[in-house]
């Protein structure tokens, strides 16, 4: 059986359910796929280039990466998408022997992949984006590519969402885009909330939109899936919003990305039941 060695770069990623849908993936297609968690939660930042350096060289098909490196992983591959340069954020990197790295987001993919899914019928409004790193920039590009009206910006560090606002400016000069001092100015007047933020992981608890801000609004997504209930979509979902998980946007990723990996065309349907009855039985 051919084997297919995968990875995964980030922060506190002990919860992560990916090696479990590319091992489920790989052996669909006759393929022995190993994927290793390389988490870096508390070891000094230089350590990444140097573990991405490592998987380079260590017969790695490709890694995934996530928080919160996506935006450093941009700067050492090479990107054929004109729009995943233009986000210039990466979350699959493809590893081919006798050239550069290979950079995608399927993020930005996955998300839209999601939202067409779950959402068929709708364009996604005005939109509250509530954090602004790396998996904000692949979702926000993906609600302008969906075509969604306009979108207010809020995270605590100023600086990072002023630079999302720059560069969906940039790439979509017509679409109104502002940066909000308060998360409460993001949300009011929204069609949809998202939260782009750690916030309702196992490991950071809690909301980043207060419960008392939602329930005006059409629509719900969180990027957390560990848990798959968080408090956000909880909330949300109480409140009467039709609320998208951050479990579709890793299953689309997911999918995208072992395309990318092993050339290999994914059965959608078969991989989510195959992983659900994996998951229930573990």
């Amino acid at each position: 059986m051919t084997t297919l060695k995968l990875g995964l770069i980030g922060n506190n990623i002990g919860q992560s359910s990916a090696p479990l849908l590319h091992k489920l993936a790989g052996a669909m297609h006759g393929l022995s796929a190993s994927y290793d968690l390389l988490d870096l939660h508390g070891k000094p930042p230089h350590e990444f280039e140097e573990a991405f350096s490592d998987c380079a060289h260590a017969n790695y098909a490709g890694i995934n990466i996530t928080f919160p490196f996506k935006e450093r992983a941009a700067r050492l591959v090479e990107i054929a998408s004109p729009d995943v340069r233009a986000l210039a954020a990466v979350n699959t990197v493809r590893f081919d022997e006798g050239s550069a790295p290979k950079g995608f987001n399927t993020d930005y993919s996955g998300f839209m992949a999601a939202f067409r899914r779950w959402f068929p019928v709708h364009t996604p409004g005005d939109v509250a984006v509530i954090g602004c790193g790396g998996v904000s920039r692949a979702v926000a590009f993906g609600l302008a590519k969906l075509g969604c009206s306009a979108i207010k910006l809020y995270d605590t560090d100023a600086i990072r969402a002023n630079a999302l606002m720059y560069t969906l400016h940039k790439a979509y000069p017509q679409l109104p885009v502002r940066v909000c001092g308060a998360v409460d100015e993001a949300v009011v007047g929204a069609d949809g909330l998202v939260n782009c933020t750690p916030m309702g992981a196992y490991y950071a608890p809690g909301t980043a939109i207060p419960a008392h801000l939602v329930g005006t609004q059409h629509w719900a997504f969180d990027v957390v899936y560990t848990p798959i209930d968080t408090e956000f979509m909880t909330t949300a979902k109480a409140r009467g919003l039709v609320v998208l998980s951050g479990y579709e946007l890793f299953f689309y990723q997911g999918v995208d990305a072992f395309e990318i990996f092993s050339g290999q065309r994914v059965d959608e349907e078969r991989l989510r039941t195959a992983l659900a009855q994996a998951v229930n039985n573990v």
